[in-house]
Formats: structure tokens, sequence, C-alpha cells
């Protein structure tokens, strides 16, 4: 019922966008009413939640893009720790005046306090094929080898900490933005100098 949901929500939005008609408006509104009550019932989420997160754009539904900084030291990843006590590369959603390399960079240094350059593209993911809870839209994510070349952890508003985890020792993860299998192929980047994007 998920995927019927969400395919109705990007019908209904592209028609949103290029309906002429108030009679077809209003049906494609009505359309997306109904995806959106699907999806509650679904998830269990109050109606007005699923509408705040999944009815909230205008114009042709795209995927979102989310940025992931891999950033190694002596053969461990740095790992941030979210308030929910869970740890998770630093990244984030690309902002609208970033390109990838740029916002990676930021949210390196948002969320880690670390300088770096973003080097390889790791990979390019469909999140609905990797992470779990499935989310009402798609997104994305792009890992990005970086190096550090500065700065240290400053507190803020999204992480606690910063720490780096060899691959074998890895904390609670944020599975939502990153898992074991993804940090691993992070992992097998950094060791391959030849390493070739892997994308979906």
């Amino acid at each position: 019922m998920l995927d019927w949901a969400i395919e109705l929500q990007s019908l209904a939005q592209a028609g949103l966008a290029y309906c002429t008609s108030p009679y077809d408006q209003e049906r494609y509104e009505r359309i997306r009413s109904i995806a959106a009550q699907m999806l509650a019932v679904r998830s269990d989420l109050p109606l007005t939640k699923v509408k705040d997160l999944f009815c909230n754009e205008i114009g042709y539904q795209t995927p979102k893009l989310d940025t992931r900084a891999a950033i190694f030291e002596d053969d461990r990843i740095l790992l941030v720790r979210e308030n929910d006590g869970t740890w998770s590369l630093p990244g984030g959603w690309v902002d609208v005046n970033q390109s990838v390399r740029e916002n990676t960079i930021k949210e390196a240094k948002e969320e880690s306090g670390l300088d770096v350059t973003a080097d390889r593209v790791i990979a390019i993911q469909d999140r609905a094929k990797h992470n779990l809870p499935p989310y009402a839209y798609g997104i994305c994510k792009i890992f990005v080898l970086c190096t550090r070349i500065g700065g240290h952890f400053e507190a803020n508003i999204e992480t606690t900490e910063a720490r780096y985890f060899a691959e074998d020792d890895l904390p609670a993860l944020a599975e939502a933005k990153n898992n074991a299998e993804q940090i691993a192929m992070c992992f097998a980047a950094h060791r391959d100098p030849d390493w070739i994007t892997l994308f979906e």
C-alpha cells in the first residue's frame, strides 16, 4: 500500500503542477488527499503530520538529494552522534544554493567541526533500496570520500560528539541515514585507490 500511496502522491503533484482546468485541479487535490490518508493508515502517523511531510511541495516531484561525508583517519571512519544517541556519517539535505561537493563540505563542518576536501564520489544510492524505515518521497544518497584538512568538533544543535571508529567496532547506527553495509562500502572505497563509483 505504501508504494501505491507514494505513486498516487507523485501523480497528483505532477497533475497539480501542469493542469489548467479547475475541475482537474480539484480531482488531483482529492487524489493527493487519498494518498495521504493511505500513508497515515499504514504508518500510524496523524493525518496532519503526513500532509505536512507528504503534501507540502509543488511542481513535478523529483527525489531529494542527501550527501554523506566519509572521513578517515588511521583506517577508522568518522561518525557523529545524533541527538537520539545513534551515530551517522556527517551529512544532510543538499541546499538549493549548494553543489554536491559544496554541500558535503558544509555538512561535514556543521556536524563534525572538521574542514574537509570532498575528493571522490563513492556511490549514489536510491535510499529506498538500502535504508529503513521507508519514506514517502524519493531520496538519492550520495556518499563522498573526504580528506580532513583541519578543524575540531564543536557543540551544535544537530550532533553531540564526533569520533573515529574501526570497521569491526561500530556503534549503534542511525539506520535511516546509514547502515553497516553502507559504512563497509565507504571503508572499501577508502582502501581502494582505483575505486569506481557505484550508482543505481
